[in-house]
């Protein structure tokens, strides 16, 4: 009998698995690029700032936990933890089968909470230096870098759909939806992205 290791490899499909030809033809080299960054680990984080609970799932994560909005803890691509709420956090890595036993052993019977909701979201990464022109087009946070600077997540839209934006680098920003919503938010992408491949006008 196949291990169920063997089996999950075979039949799971991440939200935005079925683009990825698409994401990559779109993609412009020097200019603009999208792909997903599949089966990433998301485990919410629940705790009061203060307490016993903050103290050892902060120490847990490795990078400590953010204490303001726009905040992140870490950096990608190794574990992350962004700031959701004053006490809520969105610890998140590449695939990692221990973190949440990790945090969840971590808080214990203390009042708080560990979840893991990797398949809530789907992770897409744009980058390239015509991405912030790319998200503009239907995103109302300011993304200036006096505003919005390098390792700084928020909670926002774009294209009408409620997405977590984090800017991991200079020239590379993860787009967080939801997962029944990514169809929705790579073809946007994708449209958004067409301009850029056409020849520039003399």
């Amino acid at each position: 009998m196949a291990s169920n290791t063997m089996i999950d490899s075979e039949v799971r499909r991440s939200p935005a698995q079925h683009l990825a030809q698409e994401m990559e033809a779109a993609s412009i080299a020097g200019r603009v690029g999208l792909r997903e960054i599949a089966f990433a680990t998301q485990i919410s984080l629940r705790c009061a700032p203060g307490s016993p609970a903050h103290a050892a799932v902060a120490a847990a994560t490795g990078v400590g936990l953010p204490a303001a909005v726009g905040q992140v803890a870490g950096e990608a691509p190794g574990i992350a933890v962004l700031w959701l709420a004053p006490d809520e956090f969105l610890a998140t890595s590449a695939e990692n089968a221990e973190l949440a036993g990790a945090l969840t052993a971590a808080l214990g019977e203390q009042p708080g909470q560990v979840v893991d909701l990797s398949a809530n979201r789907s992770v897409l990464e744009l980058s390239g230096p015509d991405a912030p022109l790319v998200l503009r087009k239907s995103c109302p946070a300011d993304l200036h870098p006096r505003a919005f600077g390098v390792n700084q997540a928020i909670s926002t839209s774009l294209a009408n759909i409620p997405v977590l934006l984090w800017r991991t680098g200079e020239q590379s920003w993860r787009i967080m939806p939801r997962a029944s919503f990514t169809e929705h938010a790579v073809r946007w992408l994708l449209d958004a992205m067409a301009e850029f491949a056409a020849p520039a006008v003399p």
